[in-house]
């Protein structure tokens, strides 16, 4: 198991989701820590994780409120922090495409400070999470985060004699995780009885909170720098979660919101040049990298995947059930889940 005891490890946007599920991991697995520092705009989001994860049980954890397009905030935040985790963005496409100044403000020019303040501390290692969305995007919300990936990805090329390694996990859909179709739908079926489907056809990757956390902390562990992590994942169809949750609900067809797709996609064929299969994970690897290739295919017994490869979630060899889903749901989202 990676080994924190003695380290600090800051969060950025540690109050989402994912923050949350990482600071849980982090505490309970990895009790020796020095400093769990959750880094927020938000003060009633701290306020009610303050209740959660107390000081009072928690004497490691520290929140630190400040917003990602505040550079100075940061670099005040980083020091003594050893590791650092970006997860803080504007995340909703309908949101980012009404609001597109804004959104570009956060998740680009929040790239560049979180980059520039980890520079000019000594943070050893940073992990920013990407977006499904951010593979050949079509909305803003996915430009500006495959904006930020190459940020982060090219950081490495200009550190220097810099020991800081840079790293990105991308992946799909976060079961339960806030604002998504899951939770959206149970509500939606204790409310109304009706379960709105953007498209029937529509399919997306599905990744548990923990397997989100897993994937950022084996980036955290192995990236050697540069590298970006894609999970091998199950797709499965709106359709089948409709069903899932509510097969007696009316399931009306209302189209797609402005930047969605039918399907989502995390490698392109034009990324399967640099592509490699590493187990439990693909990595893209940068097309210039301070480290022998060599050396990392045979540490990670990496094998080139075919040219031409890509990966979809309407072409997933691999797809959740109905049943499945049920379960899934139960196990991740709510406990007390019945149809």
């Amino acid at each position: 198991m990676f080994e924190l005891k003695n380290k600090s490890i800051l969060i950025t946007g540690g109050t989402g989701s994912l923050g949350k599920a990482l600071t849980r991991h982090i505490l309970y697995k990895h009790p020796e820590i020095k400093r769990l520092v959750v880094y927020s705009r938000d003060e009633q989001k701290q306020f009610q994780m303050e209740q959660e994860f107390p000081t009072s049980q928690f004497p490691q954890i520290r929140y630190f409120i400040g917003d990602v397009r505040d550079k100075d905030r940061l670099i005040r935040a980083f020091q003594g922090v050893d590791y650092v985790i970006h997860a803080a963005a504007m995340k909703h496409v309908h949101i980012a495409e009404y609001n597109p100044d804004e959104c570009i403000k956060t998740n680009i020019g929040g790239a560049e400070n979180v980059v520039d303040a980890c520079f000019k501390t000594k943070v050893e290692r940073v992990v920013a999470l990407s977006t499904d969305k951010a593979c050949a995007p079509i909305n803003l919300y996915g430009a500006t985060k495959l904006t930020s990936d190459k940020l982060f990805i090219a950081a490495n090329n200009i550190k220097g004699d810099n020991p800081i390694r840079l790293s990105v996990v991308r992946y799909g859909n976060v079961m339960g995780s806030n604002g998504s179709v899951i939770p959206f739908f149970i509500n939606k079926k204790k409310e109304e009885g009706i379960l709105p489907i953007t498209d029937p056809n529509m399919t997306r990757f599905n990744i548990s909170l923990q397997g989100g956390v897993d994937m950022v902390m084996h980036a955290l562990e192995h990236a050697w720098g540069g590298e970006l992590f894609v999970p091998k994942i199950p797709s499965y169809k709106i359709l089948d979660v409709a069903e899932a949750i509510g097969p007696e609900c009316e399931k009306p067809v209302i189209g797609i919101r402005p930047g969605e797709k039918i399907h989502e996609e995390m490698i392109t064929a034009s990324d399967s040049f640099y592509t490699y299969d590493i187990g439990k994970y693909y990595t893209i690897l940068p097309a210039k990298h301070k480290w022998n290739l060599e050396d990392f295919i045979s540490t990670f017994k990496a094998k080139k995947v075919p040219q031409g490869f890509s990966y979809n979630s309407g072409d997933n060899d691999q797809w959740e059930t109905i049943e499945s889903m049920r379960e899934l749901i139960k196990q991740h989202v709510d406990s007390n889940f019945e149809v």
